[in-house]
C-alpha cells in the first residue's frame, strides 16, 4: 500500500481518500478560533470580526497557524471566516475580497506543506444574511460560497470546512457549493439556544440530511461549550455513519445558558462590558480551564468522534490539551506541565520543606 504521506496533493480524489483514511485511522485535530485569538493579539476588531489580518499582517496570521500546528493541529485552516463578499461590503472593502481570500489560502498552504501529514482546508461559513423566505438572498449567499470555494480549489485546498451554520438551508447550500467543485466537505452546525436550526429542522435531522447529500464529516462547532455540546455529539454520532466533528468554544455554557452569546457573568465583574453583555469581549471569567477541554475531547473520542478541535476562545494551549487527551504527542507536548518541579507545590527532592510549607498560606 502506498504510504499515506506519498498521497498528498495528487488531486481531489486522493485528497478525499486521504481525509477519510486519516479519520479511519484515528483522531484528526483541527484548530479553529482564529477570530478571538487574533483579536486578543491585537490584529482585528471585535464585533466587526473581518479577517483583514491576512493582508495587513500576514506574519501574525502565519505565526498563529504555526502556534496551532506546534500545539497539535493536523489541519491548517485558511482564515477566511467572515471573509465573504457581504462582510467586505459592510466595511467598504469589497475590492479586497479576492486578494484577502487568496492571501489567507496561500499562507495556510505554506504552513501545511512544512509539516508532513498536515492538511490544508479552505473555509466558508455562516453569511449572516441568509433568509429562508427570500430566494434572492439565498442565491446571493450561494454565489459567495461558489467564489470562495473556487479560490480554495485554485490555491490547493485538500478539503473545505463549511462551518457555524444555524440555518439548515444555508448549510446545505454550502455543501452543494463544495460538492460542485469535487472537494470533500466537513460541515459543522452551530445551533442557537432553541436547540434546533432557525429554519425549523432538528440538529440531528440536519446532520443526517447533510450526510445523505455527500458530506464527509458532519457535526457541531462554535456557540456551545463542552457541557452543552457533548450531549448533541452523542446523538449525532448515533444517527450517522460518516465521521463526526466536535469543536466547542472554550466557555462554560450551561443548560440554562446553552450558548456563549447570552452567558451572564456570575463573578460580579466590577467593570462590565460597555455593550451590556460578556459576549464577546468580557467572557474571560467564563473560560473553561484546559482540563475541561481535555475531558471533552476524551469523552467525544470515546463516543466514536475522530474529528476534534476547539473553536472561539481557543489558544494553542487548548489545542495541545485536546491532542494529548487522545494520546497524541504534538511538538508542544515537551512543554506540558511538570508541577513536580514547582518551587512550592512540587515534589522534587531538592525543593526545601520550609518553602513547600508556604503553599497552604501563600
Amino acid at each position: 500500500m502506498q504510504p499515506i504521506e506519498d498521497t498528498y496533493h495528487l488531486g481531489v480524489f486522493m485528497a478525499h481518500d486521504l481525509l477519510t483514511q486519516r479519520l479511519d485511522q484515528g483522531p484528526l485535530i483541527c484548530a479553529e478560533g482564529f477570530l478571538f485569538e487574533l483579536e486578543r493579539r491585537g490584529y482585528l476588531s471585535a464585533g466587526e470580526f473581518v479577517p483583514e489580518v491576512a493582508l495587513l499582517r500576514p506574519d501574525a496570521l502565519e505565526a498563529l497557524h504555526r502556534d496551532f500546528q506546534h500545539a497539535g493541529s493536523d489541519v491548517v485552516q485558511a482564515f477566511t471566516y467572515n471573509g465573504h463578499r457581504e462582510k467586505m461590503r459592510v466595511i467598504g472593502k469589497e475590492d479586497l475580497l479576492e486578494p484577502l481570500n487568496r492571501a489567507a489560502l496561500k499562507i495556510a498552504r505554506k504552513v501545511a506543506d512544512e509539516k508532513v501529514g498536515n492538511l490544508m482546508a479552505g473555509n466558508i461559513s455562516n453569511s449572516n444574511v441568509w433568509d429562508p423566505e427570500d430566494p434572492a438572498s439565498q442565491q446571493s449567499v450561494r454565489a459567495m460560497f461558489d467564489e470562495m470555494v473556487q479560490w480554495a480549489v485554485e490555491e490547493g485546498a485538500d478539503f473545505i470546512i463549511a462551518e457555524t451554520f444555524y440555518y439548515a438551508g444555508e448549510a446545505e447550500a454550502a455543501l452543494d457549493a463544495i460538492k460542485a467543485k469535487g472537494l470533500p466537505a466537513v460541515v459543522t452546525l452551530a445551533p442557537m439556544a432553541e436547540n434546533r436550526m432557525i429554519d425549523g429542522p432538528g440538529i440531528v435531522e440536519t446532520c443526517v440530511a447533510l450526510e445523505k447529500k455527500g458530506a464527509s464529516v458532519v457535526g457541531l462547532n462554535c456557540f456551545r461549550g463542552p457541557d452543552t455540546m457533548l450531549p448533541w455529539i452523542q446523538q449525532i454520532r448515533d444517527a450517522v455513519a460518516c465521521h463526526v466533528a466536535a469543536l466547542p468554544v472554550t466557555y462554560r455554557t450551561t443548560e440554562q445558558e446553552p450558548t456563549f452569546f447570552n452567558l451572564s457573568d456570575n463573578q460580579g465583574c466590577s467593570c462590565p462590558a460597555p455593550h451590556g453583555r460578556p459576549f464577546p469581549t468580557a467572557l474571560d471569567p467564563l473560560f473553561c480551564n484546559r482540563y475541561e477541554l481535555g475531558a471533552f475531547a476524551r469523552k467525544a473520542h470515546a463516543q466514536g468522534v475522530n474529528y476534534l478541535g476547539v473553536c472561539c476562545g481557543a489558544s494553542p494551549m487548548h489545542v495541545r490539551e485536546v491532542a494529548m487527551a487522545v494520546e497524541r504527542e504534538p511538538d508542544a507536548a515537551q512543554f506540558a506541565e511538570r508541577m513536580e518541579n514547582h518551587f512550592m507545590y512540587g515534589s522534587h527532592d531538592r525543593l526545601p520543606d520550609h518553602i513547600a510549607a508556604l503553599g497552604e498560606k501563600a
